[in-house]
């Protein structure tokens, strides 16, 4: 499966996306037994005012909450980087954020250094509410090697674990929400399908950063 074959499910975004701005239910998609909220990176670092803000990343929680009452099963993730992480662009003299380096794994986007592990700014965003999600993922944790999917670490073949969790829960069809949907939910929901699920993501309860063409990037490759 390779990402442009989100396309493949991009269709179905905008119905989904007003059904959850018009007060979506659950019963309007089937929601059940099998299925899985996953909220991806709702942290301060993201939000207006944090050192990697997106236009907008306070703005979903509340309906982010609304959405995660419908679902027995939720999933949280947070970015948990290290002080000297490799994608933070002060640990590439020369470089400044947004930049590229070429890393053993590829192409790698420079970012301010953000969620710091036990920083408030990786915290989740104050005014998500979400009691009865059964797991938190931490991503981003080695210093060598970037996560942006909640599945898959960047070098395509170090594993979060997360898979496996939903397969052994018996979790089978996962709907995403979340920061930045042109990078960590994106990869996630990709990755999520490469993996033997269905994945939805619910396109109003996102929002990009958009650089350099990523948003668009992120639904046509």
């Amino acid at each position: 499966m390779k990402r442009r074959d989100l396309l493949g499910f991009a269709a179905g975004l905008s119905a989904l996306s007003l059904m959850s701005a018009r007060g979506w239910t659950a019963a309007k998609l089937g929601v059940g037994e099998s299925d899985v909220f996953v909220v991806v990176d709702v942290q301060n670092c993201f939000a207006p005012g944090g050192s990697l803000a997106v236009k907008g990343g306070d703005e979903i929680v509340p309906l982010v909450n609304r959405l995660a009452r419908r679902f027995r099963h939720v999933v949280l993730t947070q970015d948990w980087h290290t002080p000297d992480h490799v994608s933070f662009a002060s640990q590439h003299p020369g470089k400044k954020p947004f930049d590229t380096v070429a890393l053993d794994y590829g192409t790698q986007v420079l970012w301010p250094d953000h969620c710091v592990q036990g920083t408030v700014g990786a915290g989740l965003q104050k005014g998500l509410d979400i009691r009865h999600a059964e797991l938190i993922l931490r991503k981003g944790n080695r210093r060598e090697v970037d996560s942006y999917s909640a599945f898959v670490e960047a070098d395509g073949k170090t594993q979060t674990g997360l898979g496996g969790y939903l397969r052994q829960r018996g979790l089978k069809r996962a709907f995403f929400a979340g920061l930045a949907t042109d990078f960590c939910v994106a990869w996630s929901a990709l990755d999520a399908r490469r993996q033997g699920f269905e994945a939805l993501v619910i396109e109003d309860a996102c929002r990009g950063i958009d650089t350099q063409g990523s948003l668009a990037k992120a639904w046509r490759t």
